[in-house]
């Protein structure tokens, strides 16, 4: 297997996508943050996440949008990209660990994991940043692609 990103001198390079075919792509993303049990307790005011600061999961959703559209400035040879939609999804498996799904869409000739990775990332580190003030000892661990359509190969790390 060879990289896409090394030329034929071992160099650095930006994938050439000319000759790609235009298709819709999609990716969804995950990270997780995983809170101290008193620290959940005290920062769940019905049902919605809140610090001084506001609204922590709706200032995440911000945060991680705001990043994806940016990707191609924070991530090298990541093409600029014209996404279409960047959703959010907040779910609480158990009673201290938040997992933050970025789902992301652009009908384009490359990909959008980098997107939804990044959106994933940001709006994790959001949180983080939102509730730091509370404890330092917030993780943000199991970011990971989980899927992906509309290229070359499609992905799923998800049964079904």
């Amino acid at each position: 297997m060879s990289l896409s990103h090394i030329d034929a001198k071992d160099r650095p390079t930006m994938v050439d996508v000319g000759d790609k075919r235009i298709t819709e792509r999609r990716a969804i993303a995950r990270a997780v943050v995983r809170f101290p049990m008193a620290l959940r307790k005290e920062l769940d005011a019905g049902g919605e996440l809140r610090t001084k600061k506001g609204p922590v999961l709706d200032t995440a959703i911000i945060g991680g949008v705001m990043a994806a559209k940016k990707t191609s400035e924070l991530i090298p040879f990541c093409h600029q990209l014209p996404l279409e939609s960047c959703k959010f999804e907040f779910d609480w498996p158990d009673d201290n660990t938040l997992e933050i799904r970025c789902a992301v869409r652009a009908t384009h000739k490359t990909g959008v994991e980098m997107e939804a990775l990044t959106g994933a990332s940001v709006a994790a580190l959001t949180v983080y940043d939102m509730c730091k003030a509370l404890s330092h000892e917030i993780e943000i661990t199991d970011i990971c692609l989980l899927g992906k359509s509309g290229g070359k190969a499609d992905f799923s790390r998800e049964p079904g």
